[in-house]
């Protein structure tokens, strides 16, 4: 395999617009990535070819519809290094926390404690407080060190055989800051806690092997990783979800209907009710296996260099502030800042006028802004089709900001 920038933007057809004047420099990828080509057929070859209901029909449209989204389901299982059946098709990666939180937490009882941290996104806190109300859990939250990574020095005076669940980010949407899974797993593991990981800003940085990890489960979401919008995967370890009770009821995850009782299908159709995202889990499926193509080597060190690119950059212009790790070490590409005396919205809306793309607020991560006493952050998030061109217009465009707006 090899790595060609160009040949690889140019399946993008998104990058070659002008945005206020400007070409597009889109450094958003941490809300939402963009799709290549090949995803873009996937779909519009379901759409305008096999568009149908998948499991209950028998004529060809439907069993090709079939056919597809299973193959969807291989494919996301292959990227992940697990089997198709342990695969969970859903709306999103906020959903499949939200499967976890009522299914899995439905197994608790009050008192059962879930352990957190302060660097996570909403999606996976109020899950668990909505959980907290419901059942009568209770939450902890581990620290964050002043370099934006959860504070696992912390662990052993947290974790107690009360812990049922440990459920933390694998990479921070904020800070970039990457979870050391091992020390996690193996303190876990000493008080018989099952351990979650939200994997939103992980995947979409190259395939994963999960079996290596140790863990139970994991959640990300589509759109992050090249494909579409509306469809998020959560996998588990088999017996778990044998043992886990449906988040939805409805069609196709049943055995048998009564009204007497009702009972299940064996997952992952359990935790599939009624119609699923069946065109996007098939653009999900293309974009894993387009991104099991790349030489991630090369990705990594390309994405790594725009980072550090970008963290230069922004040092050399008085009054930024990064929040995250100041090295490349055990982080990923996204860089989130804050301006002295600018609003973020401002800074972004200053960004777009140059033609690039940013995310500016609160991140989903109130609580960490909190840590940080800051009301918001802008965030540059890379992927493998960014260049150097996107980084110097999205410095340039800081540096502007700086100017007028202080």
């Amino acid at each position: 395999m090899s790595f060609d920038l160009a040949a690889l933007r140019a399946q993008f057809p998104i990058l070659s617009q002008v945005v206020n004047g400007n070409p597009l420099h889109y450094l958003d990828n941490g809300a939402s990535a963009q799709t290549p080509l090949a995803v873009l057929d996937a779909v519009r070859t379901y759409e305008t070819t096999g568009r149908a209901n998948v499991v209950r029909g028998v004529h060809m449209l439907a069993e090709r519809a079939t056919e597809a989204y299973e193959g969807a389901r291989a494919e996301v299982a292959a990227f992940l290094g697990v089997v198709p059946s342990e695969i969970i098709f859903t709306g999103g990666c906020t959903a499949a926390i939200n499967l976890v939180a009522y299914s899995y937490g439905s197994l608790l009882k009050p008192g059962d404690r879930i352990l957190l941290s302060t660097l996570e996104h909403h999606s996976n806190i109020v899950p668990w407080q909505l959980l907290r109300s419901r059942s009568g859990i209770e939450i902890d939250a581990l620290p964050v060190t002043d370099e934006g990574r959860i504070d696992l020095s912390a662990l052993p005076r947290m974790l107690t055989p009360r812990t049922k669940l440990v459920s933390l980010v694998h990479v921070s949407n904020v800070t970039g800051a990457s979870l050391d899974v091992k020390t996690v797993v193996a303190a876990a593991r000493s008080v018989g806690a099952k351990i979650m990981l939200d994997g939103a800003q992980r995947a979409p940085h190259g395939p994963l092997d999960l079996p290596s990890l140790d863990i139970d489960f994991y959640v990300f979401a589509g759109h992050k990783v090249f494909g579409p919008n509306g469809v998020g995967v959560l996998w588990a370890r088999p017996e778990l979800l044998e043992a886990m009770p449906p988040f939805h009821g409805g069609g196709s995850m049943i055995g048998r209907v009564t009204f007497a009782e009702t009972t299940w299908a064996p997952p992952p159709r359990r935790f599939e009710a009624g119609t699923p995202p069946i065109g996007q889990a098939i653009g999900l499926g293309a974009a894993c296996k387009w991104m099991r193509g790349l030489d991630w080597m090369a990705v990594h060190a390309h994405e790594m260099a725009l980072t550090q690119r970008a963290m230069d950059g922004l040092q050399g212009i008085a009054g930024t502030r990064i929040l995250g790790p100041s090295s490349l070490q055990d982080r990923y590409p996204v860089v989130s800042f804050a301006l002295e005396g600018v609003h973020t919205h401002d800074v972004a809306q200053v960004l777009d006028s140059f033609g690039v793309a940013v995310r500016a607020g609160h991140h989903c991560a109130q609580p960490l802004m909190d840590h940080f006493d800051l009301a918001g952050t802008t965030r540059v998030s890379i992927a493998p089709y960014n260049d150097n061109g996107d980084i110097d217009a999205m410095l340039a465009g800081v540096e502007h900001a700086a100017k007028i707006l202080r």
